[in-house]
Formats: structure tokens, C-alpha cells, sequence
């Protein structure tokens, strides 16, 4: 039988990796590339790619050097992304256009280069590794939930035109997760704050929240990539994938009730 194929970005840390770990040792040929190839874990049936999601070439190459070695691609999971945090009146728009080259437009690029193939083998599925934020948000982080947002959105409108072909694009929703992410994030904010900011007073309640809420997370990028091999695998596939019940309620709450959810970011974030 011939080995199944998946292609992953953002293979060098967090739940690219693991997932990097995973889909091998369940025996699948995984192209896992990133910026930091030193860092993508090695062994058998692991091909370390240099990737930058952000650069067309580098995305080309990616995906023909798959499609040469093996014939075929079964999964695409678009995990690359990073949160960077930041006041939406003082974010450059240079910030904001990285974030959304990254969290979004390099996944679209991929998809369309991957496509060809996955229509013409008759199966393929695209999993869009997006976040609880690609339902609600908080303060500061506006560029980033933009592109959750737009993710969610985006593979929603594919997966209504790629079933007809046997194809399937579909999102993973992780909540709060023991990783670096929140913190960098707030690090991140550094960079787009001026001096004497006005925003000081919410950055610093912000990341104080975010770091008690990262001391409740109890999902480890282990824990997603079971995920994300769940969606991978699935024989009726999913539109959305959660890790925790908590995520999921969460994701719900905030679209059911947007005028509710939004009072209550207003409160908790209110100086007073």
C-alpha cells in the first residue's frame, strides 16, 4: 500500500512539531519545512524543507519537492503562524500586513498549489490550524484574531468548493495551550508600542491576565497534534475541531452572543 503524504508548515516547534513527531511514527511521508530547518525533528520519514510561508518560491519548491518524491499529497495542515500583540491605533501596517501574509495568505497560496494534484488524485484535505481566537478576541491583539478570523472564513468558503471534487478544508480551534505562545506574543508588543503610549495601562492588565490564564492551560502541543491526526484521518471529516469542551463552548458563546461577549471584554479590560 502506498504511504500517505502530508505536508506541514511550521514544523520546528510547538504543534508543528509534534505533529511532525506524530504523523511519522504512525508511518505517513511528512514533508515538514520551516524557516529553522535545523529545528524540525529528524528520523524516518521525516523530510526536513526549508519553508518561509511568506515567500512564493520557497512555498513552490515545498510542495514540488513532495509531489516528485511521492506522487501524491493526502494533507495539507497549514500550522504556521505566530500572535504578535500590539494597540491596533500604533500597530505599523507593515506589522499588520507580516501577520496576515503569515496566519493567512501563505496558507491560501499553498492550498492553490496543492490543489492540482489533490483534484486530480480524487482525495486530499487541507487543515487550517486557526485558534478559539477565530471567533472571538480580546484587547491588543485586533491583527491577529483579524487573521484567525479570515482563516476560519477562508476554509469554510473552500471546503464549499472543493467537496464536489472529493476534497475536504477544514479548521482546528486550540484554546489555551502550555507553550510560549502568549507570552511572545506579549513580547511582540514591544515592537509596536510608542513611547509614552497611552496603551501602557491595558498592555500591562493584558499580560497579566494572559499569564494566569496560561498557568490554567492544561493542552499541550502533543495533545493538538492527536488533533490534528484526528482531522487528518476521519473518514466524515469535520468543519471544526476542538481539543476541550472549554474551547468549544468559548467559541460558541462569543458568536451566539457578540453583543454579551463583547460587554464582557469591555469589563474586564475597563481601568476602572
Amino acid at each position: 500500500m502506498t504511504k500517505k503524504t502530508i505536508l506541514i508548515t511550521g514544523a520546528s516547534s510547538g504543534m508543528g512539531l509534534a505533529a511532525t513527531k506524530l504523523f511519522a511514527e504512525k508511518g505517513w511521508e511528512v514533508f515538514a519545512g520551516a524557516r529553522r530547518v535545523t529545528k524540525i525533528p529528524t528520523g524516518a520519514h521525516i523530510h526536513a524543507l526549508q519553508l518561509d510561508v511568506t515567500d512564493t518560491p520557497s512555498k513552490r519548491n515545498f510542495v514540488q519537492t513532495a509531489q516528485e518524491l511521492t506522487g501524491r499529497i493526502d494533507v495539507l495542515l497549514n500550522n504556521a503562524g505566530y500572535g504578535e500583540f500590539g494597540p491596533l491605533e500604533e500597530v505599523p501596517m507593515a506589522r499588520a500586513r507580516q501577520q496576515l501574509e503569515t496566519n493567512l495568505l501563505g496558507a491560501a497560496e499553498l492550498a492553490q498549489l496543492v490543489l492540482p494534484l489533490m483534484r486530480r488524485q480524487g482525495f486530499g484535505r487541507i487543515i487550517n490550524n486557526s485558534s478559539v481566537g477565530g471567533d472571538m478576541y480580546s484587547p491588543l491583539g485586533g491583527w491577529y484574531y483579524v487573521s484567525k478570523h479570515s482563516l476560519n472564513v477562508w476554509s469554510d468558503v473552500l471546503d464549499t468548493e472543493i467537496r464536489q471534487f472529493g476534497l475536504r478544508s477544514v479548521v482546528i480551534e486550540p484554546g489555551g495551550t502550555a507553550s510560549a505562545w502568549s507570552s511572545i506574543a506579549m513580547d511582540n508588543v514591544k515592537k509596536n508600542l510608542s513611547t509614552d503610549s497611552p496603551y501602557q495601562g491595558l498592555v500591562d492588565k493584558t499580560k497579566g491576565l494572559m499569564t494566569r490564564l496560561g498557568g490554567m492551560s492544561s493542552a499541550t502541543s502533543a495533545d493538538l497534534a492527536k488533533v490534528f491526526y484526528r482531522a487528518a484521518t476521519d473518514q466524515r471529516p469535520k468543519r471544526r475541531y476542538f481539543y476541550a469542551w472549554s474551547d468549544r463552548l468559548m467559541a460558541h458563546f462569543s458568536r451566539v452572543h457578540p453583543g454579551v461577549f463583547h460587554q464582557s471584554m469591555t469589563m474586564m479590560f475597563d481601568k476602572k
